[in-house]
């Protein structure tokens, strides 16, 4: 079992058999929610968010945020951290359940909606971004040449064409990825 999974397992007294409704984790949500804990690390979101997303995923019903606290054994912060975060990644949606006043949520398992969400909120923002440092790096290095002549402006102005070069392909990338996942 990979280290996450068994401390997830260490935390709930998880059995094979626990029911998905029992505040204890079975070994197949221990196992899923590890998995998604392992996907979100690569990507740099704290561990809570693939804890939450993986609870979700694997749940049959929507889960009120009280739920995934007890059953998660997170802080209620970090529950609603984590959902916030998702929701804004349209990975996550709050349902009505009739007759309880809480939001409850459901996981998003269609891919394209994942992808889409990630990169509105996370890749568009950074490549915008590194058009402008790149015009500011341009700036800095004619600020730098002109003050202080150097042999090394040539190597950093080729480093700074190299940059912008990758960014322009990012730029093209995320309709050509976002249309794949049609």
């Amino acid at each position: 079992m990979p280290q996450t999974a068994t401390k997830l397992a260490n935390r709930s007294g998880a059995s094979l058999g626990s029911p998905s409704g029992s505040d204890q984790l079975n070994l197949l949500e221990i196992e899923v929610i590890d998995l998604f804990v392992n996907a979100v690390k690569t990507l740099g979101f704290p561990k809570s968010v693939g804890e939450i997303y993986g609870l979700l995923f694997i749940s049959k019903e929507a889960l009120p945020l009280d739920t995934l606290v007890d059953r998660l054994q997170i802080s209620k912060g970090s529950a609603s951290q984590g959902l916030r975060l998702l929701r804004s990644l349209n990975a996550v949606t709050s349902i009505y359940v009739a007759g309880d006043r809480r939001d409850h949520f459901v996981a998003e398992t269609q891919l394209k909606k994942l992808a889409a969400g990630f990169i509105r909120e996370e890749l568009e923002p950074h490549i915008s971004s590194g058009a402008d440092r790149i015009a500011r790096l341009k700036q800095n290095l004619a600020e730098m040449a002109e003050a202080t002549p150097s042999t090394d402006s040539a190597f950093y102005e080729e480093q700074i064409d190299q940059l912008e070069r990758w960014n322009t392909k990012g730029r093209r990338l995320l309709p050509l990825i976002a249309k794949f996942l049609d």
